[in-house]
Protein backbone atom coordinates (compact mmCIF):
# COMPACT_ATOMS: atom_id res chain seq x y z
CA UNK A 1 0.00 0.00 0.00
CA UNK A 2 1.56 3.16 -0.75
CA UNK A 3 1.11 6.44 0.79
CA UNK A 4 -0.01 9.94 -1.32
CA UNK A 5 -0.18 12.59 0.07
CA UNK A 6 -1.69 15.98 -1.79
CA UNK A 7 -0.73 19.21 0.24
CA UNK A 8 -3.38 22.24 -0.43
CA UNK A 9 -6.85 21.88 -0.56
CA UNK A 10 -7.81 24.43 -2.55
CA UNK A 11 -9.52 24.62 -5.65
CA UNK A 12 -7.11 22.23 -7.23
CA UNK A 13 -6.37 19.73 -4.38
CA UNK A 14 -9.76 18.99 -2.96
CA UNK A 15 -10.48 17.97 -6.75
CA UNK A 16 -7.39 15.69 -6.84
CA UNK A 17 -7.67 13.94 -3.64
CA UNK A 18 -10.95 13.46 -4.82
CA UNK A 19 -10.05 12.13 -8.36
CA UNK A 20 -7.12 9.87 -6.71
CA UNK A 21 -9.74 7.90 -4.37
CA UNK A 22 -11.99 7.34 -7.38
CA UNK A 23 -8.80 5.86 -9.43
CA UNK A 24 -7.28 4.32 -7.03
CA UNK A 25 -9.87 2.44 -5.11
CA UNK A 26 -8.77 1.84 -1.31
CA UNK A 27 -5.77 0.03 -1.97
CA UNK A 28 -3.66 2.63 -1.00
CA UNK A 29 -3.35 5.59 1.39
CA UNK A 30 -4.63 9.25 1.10
CA UNK A 31 -3.80 12.37 3.02
CA UNK A 32 -4.68 15.72 2.39
CA UNK A 33 -2.51 18.53 4.64
CA UNK A 34 -4.03 21.76 4.22
CA UNK A 35 -2.78 24.98 6.60
CA UNK A 36 -6.71 26.07 7.13
CA UNK A 37 -9.23 23.55 8.16
CA UNK A 38 -11.73 24.83 5.85
CA UNK A 39 -12.08 25.25 2.13
CA UNK A 40 -12.83 28.52 0.42
CA UNK A 41 -14.22 29.58 -2.81
CA UNK A 42 -11.63 31.34 -3.96
CA UNK A 43 -13.40 32.97 -7.41
CA UNK A 44 -16.55 34.10 -5.04
CA UNK A 45 -14.48 36.44 -2.98
CA UNK A 46 -14.94 39.36 -5.27
CA UNK A 47 -18.47 38.98 -4.43
CA UNK A 48 -17.54 38.55 -0.32
CA UNK A 49 -16.00 42.21 -0.95
CA UNK A 50 -19.10 44.47 -1.58
CA UNK A 51 -21.64 42.01 0.73
CA UNK A 52 -22.82 39.58 -2.07
CA UNK A 53 -21.94 37.03 -0.59
CA UNK A 54 -20.31 35.55 3.18
CA UNK A 55 -18.09 33.33 4.39
CA UNK A 56 -20.56 30.65 5.35
CA UNK A 57 -21.68 31.05 1.55
CA UNK A 58 -18.37 29.94 0.19
CA UNK A 59 -16.58 27.96 2.86
CA UNK A 60 -16.76 24.79 4.61
CA UNK A 61 -14.92 22.43 6.97
CA UNK A 62 -13.07 19.96 5.16
CA UNK A 63 -12.39 17.13 7.22
CA UNK A 64 -15.77 15.78 6.77
CA UNK A 65 -16.53 15.68 3.26
CA UNK A 66 -12.56 13.68 3.16
CA UNK A 67 -13.71 11.22 5.39
CA UNK A 68 -16.37 10.01 4.04
CA UNK A 69 -14.58 9.29 1.05
CA UNK A 70 -12.19 7.81 3.13
CA UNK A 71 -9.61 10.02 2.71
CA UNK A 72 -7.24 11.65 5.66
CA UNK A 73 -7.18 15.41 6.62
CA UNK A 74 -4.78 17.34 8.32
CA UNK A 75 -4.87 20.85 9.30
CA UNK A 76 -1.51 22.45 9.67
CA UNK A 77 1.03 24.49 8.02
CA UNK A 78 3.79 22.31 6.38
CA UNK A 79 7.00 23.88 7.40
CA UNK A 80 9.65 21.44 5.34
CA UNK A 81 10.15 19.01 2.98
CA UNK A 82 12.81 16.11 2.89
CA UNK A 83 12.81 14.94 -0.78
CA UNK A 84 15.71 12.60 0.66
CA UNK A 85 13.67 11.21 3.55
CA UNK A 86 9.99 11.49 2.17
CA UNK A 87 9.09 13.48 4.56
CA UNK A 88 7.24 16.40 5.27
CA UNK A 89 6.62 18.10 8.90
CA UNK A 90 4.20 20.54 9.93
CA UNK A 91 4.46 23.44 12.33
CA UNK A 92 3.72 21.51 15.33
CA UNK A 93 6.51 18.94 14.80
CA UNK A 94 4.63 16.30 13.12
CA UNK A 95 5.99 14.14 10.06
CA UNK A 96 4.44 12.27 7.87
CA UNK A 97 5.84 9.96 5.31
CA UNK A 98 4.88 9.58 1.95
CA UNK A 99 5.60 7.24 -1.73
CA UNK A 100 4.47 10.18 -3.50
CA UNK A 101 3.58 13.92 -3.13
CA UNK A 102 1.34 15.79 -5.19
CA UNK A 103 2.16 19.75 -4.40
CA UNK A 104 -0.74 21.97 -4.92
CA UNK A 105 -0.30 24.81 -2.72
CA UNK A 106 -1.55 27.36 -4.52
CA UNK A 107 0.79 30.65 -4.57
CA UNK A 108 2.06 32.88 -1.60
CA UNK A 109 0.67 36.42 -1.42
CA UNK A 110 3.88 38.45 -1.95
CA UNK A 111 3.08 41.94 -0.83
CA UNK A 112 6.53 42.65 0.54
CA UNK A 113 7.54 42.89 -3.66
CA UNK A 114 5.82 46.47 -2.72
CA UNK A 115 6.72 48.88 0.03
CA UNK A 116 3.37 49.58 1.48
CA UNK A 117 1.11 47.22 -0.09
CA UNK A 118 -1.24 44.12 1.81
CA UNK A 119 -3.95 44.25 4.55
CA UNK A 120 -2.21 43.12 7.44
CA UNK A 121 0.84 45.87 7.14
CA UNK A 122 0.50 48.01 4.57
CA UNK A 123 -2.31 50.13 2.55
CA UNK A 124 -3.94 48.31 0.36
CA UNK A 125 -6.38 45.53 -0.19
CA UNK A 126 -6.59 41.95 -1.43
CA UNK A 127 -9.19 39.80 -3.00
CA UNK A 128 -6.97 36.36 -2.60
CA UNK A 129 -8.51 35.08 0.31
CA UNK A 130 -11.99 35.09 2.43
CA UNK A 131 -10.33 36.73 5.04
CA UNK A 132 -8.81 39.62 3.10
CA UNK A 133 -12.09 39.55 1.33
CA UNK A 134 -13.65 40.05 4.16
CA UNK A 135 -11.61 42.99 5.64
CA UNK A 136 -12.14 45.00 2.56
CA UNK A 137 -16.19 44.87 2.75
CA UNK A 138 -15.69 46.45 6.32
CA UNK A 139 -13.55 49.18 4.86
CA UNK A 140 -15.91 49.41 1.65
CA UNK A 141 -18.72 50.16 3.89
CA UNK A 142 -16.83 52.67 6.03
CA UNK A 143 -15.83 54.41 2.64
CA UNK A 144 -20.26 53.96 1.49
CA UNK A 145 -20.87 55.65 4.62
CA UNK A 146 -18.48 58.32 3.63
CA UNK A 147 -20.72 58.73 0.48
CA UNK A 148 -17.86 60.10 -1.85
CA UNK A 149 -14.29 59.01 -2.88
CA UNK A 150 -11.95 57.50 -4.89
CA UNK A 151 -11.66 53.70 -5.38
CA UNK A 152 -8.16 52.37 -7.21
CA UNK A 153 -8.33 48.76 -7.74
CA UNK A 154 -5.69 46.73 -10.37
CA UNK A 155 -2.43 44.58 -10.15
CA UNK A 156 0.84 44.64 -8.61
CA UNK A 157 4.24 44.30 -10.68
CA UNK A 158 4.79 40.47 -11.04
CA UNK A 159 0.76 39.83 -10.53
CA UNK A 160 -0.12 36.93 -12.92
CA UNK A 161 -4.10 36.64 -12.72
CA UNK A 162 -5.48 39.59 -13.57
CA UNK A 163 -9.27 38.73 -14.16
CA UNK A 164 -10.24 39.24 -10.85
CA UNK A 165 -9.01 42.63 -10.79
CA UNK A 166 -11.20 43.56 -13.52
CA UNK A 167 -14.00 41.74 -11.80
CA UNK A 168 -14.07 43.92 -8.26
CA UNK A 169 -13.52 46.66 -10.31
CA UNK A 170 -16.98 46.01 -12.93
CA UNK A 171 -18.87 44.55 -9.63
CA UNK A 172 -18.56 47.11 -6.94
CA UNK A 173 -19.08 49.96 -10.15
CA UNK A 174 -22.51 47.17 -10.20
CA UNK A 175 -22.74 47.34 -6.54
CA UNK A 176 -22.70 51.74 -6.96
CA UNK A 177 -24.63 51.97 -9.56
CA UNK A 178 -27.30 49.56 -7.93
CA UNK A 179 -27.26 51.86 -4.68
CA UNK A 180 -27.27 54.78 -6.65
CA UNK A 181 -24.24 56.51 -5.71
CA UNK A 182 -22.14 55.68 -7.96
CA UNK A 183 -21.68 59.39 -9.21
CA UNK A 184 -20.43 59.98 -6.51
CA UNK A 185 -17.21 57.78 -6.79
CA UNK A 186 -14.29 58.46 -9.16
CA UNK A 187 -12.63 54.86 -10.04
CA UNK A 188 -9.28 53.95 -11.45
CA UNK A 189 -7.60 50.77 -12.85
CA UNK A 190 -4.22 50.89 -12.06
CA UNK A 191 -2.11 47.54 -13.64
CA UNK A 192 1.18 46.06 -14.58
CA UNK A 193 -0.33 44.78 -17.68
CA UNK A 194 1.22 46.38 -20.98
CA UNK A 195 -2.29 46.99 -22.26
CA UNK A 196 -5.79 46.96 -21.24
CA UNK A 197 -7.24 43.33 -22.00
CA UNK A 198 -4.13 41.82 -21.77
CA UNK A 199 -4.82 39.62 -18.94
CA UNK A 200 -1.52 38.05 -18.71
CA UNK A 201 -2.53 36.33 -22.00
CA UNK A 202 -1.03 38.76 -24.26
CA UNK A 203 -4.65 39.16 -25.32
CA UNK A 204 -7.67 36.81 -26.33
CA UNK A 205 -9.28 37.95 -29.60
CA UNK A 206 -10.38 41.06 -29.08
CA UNK A 207 -10.17 41.37 -25.66
CA UNK A 208 -8.16 45.05 -25.72
CA UNK A 209 -10.86 46.72 -27.81
CA UNK A 210 -14.15 45.19 -25.42
CA UNK A 211 -12.15 45.56 -22.25
CA UNK A 212 -11.41 49.41 -22.74
CA UNK A 213 -14.73 49.93 -24.60
CA UNK A 214 -15.95 48.40 -20.75
CA UNK A 215 -13.88 50.52 -18.56
CA UNK A 216 -14.84 53.62 -20.84
CA UNK A 217 -18.29 53.04 -20.47
CA UNK A 218 -18.35 52.71 -16.87
CA UNK A 219 -16.09 55.83 -16.41
CA UNK A 220 -13.35 53.65 -14.87
CA UNK A 221 -10.04 55.73 -15.80
CA UNK A 222 -7.09 53.28 -16.22
CA UNK A 223 -2.95 53.53 -15.91
CA UNK A 224 -1.46 50.59 -17.87
CA UNK A 225 1.97 49.52 -17.79
CA UNK A 226 2.36 50.62 -14.48
CA UNK A 227 4.69 49.83 -11.46
CA UNK A 228 3.54 50.27 -8.77
CA UNK A 229 6.93 51.47 -6.36
CA UNK A 230 5.31 52.67 -2.84
CA UNK A 231 2.25 52.69 -1.05
CA UNK A 232 1.92 55.00 1.47
CA UNK A 233 -1.26 55.64 3.44
CA UNK A 234 -4.06 57.38 0.92
CA UNK A 235 -1.03 57.78 -1.63
CA UNK A 236 -0.44 54.83 -4.72
CA UNK A 237 3.26 55.70 -6.74
CA UNK A 238 3.35 54.02 -9.48
CA UNK A 239 5.89 54.69 -12.58
CA UNK A 240 4.07 54.92 -15.86
CA UNK A 241 6.05 52.85 -18.61
CA UNK A 242 6.27 53.23 -22.40
CA UNK A 243 6.29 50.47 -24.61
CA UNK A 244 9.92 50.91 -24.87
CA UNK A 245 10.47 49.70 -21.45
CA UNK A 246 11.43 53.61 -19.59
CA UNK A 247 9.76 55.50 -16.92
CA UNK A 248 7.02 58.01 -18.98
CA UNK A 249 5.54 59.18 -16.02
CA UNK A 250 5.47 59.36 -12.87
CA UNK A 251 1.87 59.39 -10.69
CA UNK A 252 0.99 59.64 -7.07
CA UNK A 253 -2.58 58.76 -7.22
CA UNK A 254 -4.94 59.39 -4.29
CA UNK A 255 -7.49 57.28 -3.11
CA UNK A 256 -9.68 56.35 -0.46
CA UNK A 257 -9.82 52.41 -1.01
CA UNK A 258 -7.22 50.41 -2.88
CA UNK A 259 -7.34 46.61 -4.20
CA UNK A 260 -4.28 45.92 -5.44
CA UNK A 261 -3.52 41.76 -6.78
CA UNK A 262 0.32 41.12 -5.41
CA UNK A 263 2.51 39.53 -7.04
CA UNK A 264 3.06 35.52 -6.04
CA UNK A 265 5.41 33.52 -5.31
CA UNK A 266 6.05 29.85 -3.99
CA UNK A 267 5.34 28.75 -0.48
CA UNK A 268 8.08 28.95 1.89
CA UNK A 269 8.43 25.18 2.65
CA UNK A 270 8.02 24.40 -1.02
CA UNK A 271 10.58 26.98 -2.30
CA UNK A 272 13.34 25.77 0.19
CA UNK A 273 13.79 22.57 -1.44
CA UNK A 274 17.08 22.56 -3.04
CA UNK A 275 16.05 22.17 -7.29
CA UNK A 276 12.68 21.39 -7.21
CA UNK A 277 11.42 25.35 -7.63
CA UNK A 278 12.57 28.24 -10.04
CA UNK A 279 13.98 30.97 -7.98
CA UNK A 280 10.31 32.56 -7.34
CA UNK A 281 9.58 29.44 -5.60
CA UNK A 282 7.53 28.00 -8.62
CA UNK A 283 7.34 24.10 -8.37
CA UNK A 284 9.00 23.05 -11.84
CA UNK A 285 7.81 19.91 -13.74
CA UNK A 286 7.38 18.09 -17.12
CA UNK A 287 4.70 17.95 -19.27
CA UNK A 288 3.42 15.06 -17.14
CA UNK A 289 3.15 17.13 -13.97
CA UNK A 290 5.83 15.75 -12.02
CA UNK A 291 9.27 17.17 -10.46
CA UNK A 292 12.24 16.83 -13.10
CA UNK A 293 14.34 16.04 -10.16
CA UNK A 294 12.28 14.23 -8.03
CA UNK A 295 10.52 11.52 -9.77
CA UNK A 296 7.54 10.79 -6.71
CA UNK A 297 6.40 14.74 -6.41
CA UNK A 298 4.22 15.99 -8.72
CA UNK A 299 2.95 19.35 -8.76
CA UNK A 300 -0.52 21.24 -10.27
CA UNK A 301 -2.27 24.67 -10.32
CA UNK A 302 -0.93 27.85 -9.74
CA UNK A 303 1.62 26.66 -7.96
CA UNK A 304 4.30 25.64 -10.78
CA UNK A 305 6.44 27.34 -12.94
CA UNK A 306 5.38 28.45 -16.41
CA UNK A 307 7.04 31.07 -18.28
CA UNK A 308 5.09 34.50 -19.26
CA UNK A 309 3.69 34.54 -22.59
CA UNK A 310 5.66 37.34 -23.69
CA UNK A 311 8.55 39.47 -22.02
CA UNK A 312 6.45 42.94 -20.72
CA UNK A 313 7.57 46.41 -19.64
CA UNK A 314 6.29 45.90 -15.91
CA UNK A 315 6.89 42.28 -15.55
CA UNK A 316 3.57 39.84 -15.22
CA UNK A 317 3.25 36.22 -14.61
CA UNK A 318 0.79 34.12 -16.77
CA UNK A 319 -2.13 32.54 -15.26
CA UNK A 320 -3.29 29.24 -14.37
CA UNK A 321 -7.00 29.41 -14.98
CA UNK A 322 -9.49 26.83 -13.94
CA UNK A 323 -9.70 24.24 -16.91
CA UNK A 324 -6.11 24.13 -17.00
CA UNK A 325 -5.57 23.58 -13.32
CA UNK A 326 -8.50 20.54 -13.70
CA UNK A 327 -6.14 19.32 -16.40
CA UNK A 328 -3.54 19.63 -14.31
CA UNK A 329 -4.75 17.70 -11.52
CA UNK A 330 -6.09 14.86 -13.82
CA UNK A 331 -2.87 14.24 -15.52
CA UNK A 332 -1.07 14.08 -11.96
CA UNK A 333 -3.55 11.67 -10.88
CA UNK A 334 -3.39 9.30 -13.93
CA UNK A 335 0.45 9.19 -14.16
CA UNK A 336 0.49 8.37 -10.33
CA UNK A 337 -1.75 5.68 -11.19
CA UNK A 338 0.56 4.14 -13.63
CA UNK A 339 3.51 4.02 -11.65
CA UNK A 340 1.89 2.44 -8.52
CA UNK A 341 0.49 -0.07 -11.74
CA UNK A 342 4.14 -0.77 -12.65
CA UNK A 343 3.24 1.44 -16.29
CA UNK A 344 5.05 4.03 -17.53
CA UNK A 345 3.40 7.76 -17.03
CA UNK A 346 1.92 9.20 -20.11
CA UNK A 347 -0.56 11.47 -19.53
CA UNK A 348 -0.06 15.26 -20.10
CA UNK A 349 -2.60 18.49 -18.97
CA UNK A 350 -3.62 20.89 -21.50
CA UNK A 351 -2.06 24.95 -21.75
CA UNK A 352 -5.38 25.49 -22.57
CA UNK A 353 -7.48 29.09 -20.89
CA UNK A 354 -11.03 28.89 -20.49
CA UNK A 355 -12.23 31.80 -17.86
CA UNK A 356 -15.43 33.10 -17.35
CA UNK A 357 -15.39 36.86 -15.39
CA UNK A 358 -18.06 38.61 -13.42
CA UNK A 359 -18.88 41.88 -14.02
CA UNK A 360 -21.67 42.59 -11.49
CA UNK A 361 -24.66 42.02 -13.78
CA UNK A 362 -23.24 41.25 -16.93
CA UNK A 363 -19.82 39.34 -17.40
CA UNK A 364 -17.05 38.24 -20.12
CA UNK A 365 -15.62 34.75 -21.32
CA UNK A 366 -12.72 34.05 -23.00
CA UNK A 367 -10.89 30.61 -24.63
CA UNK A 368 -7.44 30.48 -25.77
CA UNK A 369 -6.70 27.09 -27.32
CA UNK A 370 -3.47 27.11 -26.66
CA UNK A 371 -2.86 29.35 -23.97
CA UNK A 372 0.43 30.76 -26.07
CA UNK A 373 -0.21 32.15 -29.25
CA UNK A 374 -0.54 30.88 -32.13
CA UNK A 375 -3.87 29.69 -31.17
CA UNK A 376 -6.18 27.32 -33.04
CA UNK A 377 -9.31 29.18 -31.09
CA UNK A 378 -9.10 32.78 -29.22
CA UNK A 379 -12.41 33.73 -28.66
CA UNK A 380 -14.04 36.34 -26.67
CA UNK A 381 -17.24 37.35 -26.29
CA UNK A 382 -19.34 39.63 -22.97
CA UNK A 383 -22.86 39.09 -21.92
CA UNK A 384 -24.88 38.46 -19.39
CA UNK A 385 -24.95 34.86 -19.75
CA UNK A 386 -21.85 35.24 -18.10
CA UNK A 387 -22.73 36.66 -14.77
CA UNK A 388 -25.40 33.58 -14.33
CA UNK A 389 -22.93 31.08 -15.38
CA UNK A 390 -20.67 32.17 -13.07
CA UNK A 391 -23.04 31.80 -10.30
CA UNK A 392 -23.99 28.39 -11.27
CA UNK A 393 -20.42 27.29 -11.60
CA UNK A 394 -19.85 28.23 -7.94
CA UNK A 395 -23.04 26.92 -6.61
CA UNK A 396 -21.65 23.34 -9.04
CA UNK A 397 -18.48 23.31 -7.59
CA UNK A 398 -19.20 23.83 -3.93
CA UNK A 399 -21.33 21.21 -4.47
CA UNK A 400 -19.51 18.98 -6.21
CA UNK A 401 -16.43 19.15 -3.53
CA UNK A 402 -19.13 18.57 -0.19
CA UNK A 403 -20.17 15.52 -2.84
CA UNK A 404 -16.72 14.09 -3.09
CA UNK A 405 -16.51 13.90 -6.85
CA UNK A 406 -14.23 15.08 -9.70
CA UNK A 407 -16.67 14.88 -12.19
CA UNK A 408 -14.88 17.44 -14.46
CA UNK A 409 -16.52 20.97 -15.55
CA UNK A 410 -14.87 23.10 -18.18
CA UNK A 411 -15.16 20.48 -20.92
CA UNK A 412 -18.73 19.29 -20.15
CA UNK A 413 -20.07 22.23 -19.27
CA UNK A 414 -18.20 25.61 -20.29
CA UNK A 415 -17.04 24.31 -23.41
CA UNK A 416 -20.67 23.09 -24.50
CA UNK A 417 -21.95 26.10 -23.26
CA UNK A 418 -19.48 27.95 -25.20
CA UNK A 419 -20.59 26.25 -28.59
CA UNK A 420 -16.86 24.68 -28.45
CA UNK A 421 -16.79 20.79 -29.29
CA UNK A 422 -13.60 20.48 -30.02
CA UNK A 423 -10.04 21.02 -28.56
Amino acid sequence: MAHIIVLGAGTGGMPAAYELRETLGNDHEITVINERDYFQFVPSNPWVAVGWRNRNDITFPIEPYLNRKNIKFVAGRCDKIDPATNTLTLENGTQFQYDYLMITTGPKLFFQEVEGAGPEIGHTHSICTVDHAEALYVEYQKLLEKGSGHIVVGAMPFASCFGPAYEFAFIVDADLRKRKIRHKFKMTYVSSEPYVGHLGLAGVGDSKGMMEHELRNHHIDWIINAKTTKVEQGLLHVDEYNTDGAVHKQHQIKFDLAMMLPAFKGVDAVAAVEGLCNPRGFVIVDELHRSTKYKNIYSAGVCIAIPPVEATPVPTGAPKTGYMIETMMTSAVHNIADELAGKEPHTKGTWNTICLADFGDTGAAFVALPQLPPRNVAWFKKGKWVHMAKIAFEKYFIRKMKKGTSEPFYEKSILKMMGITRI
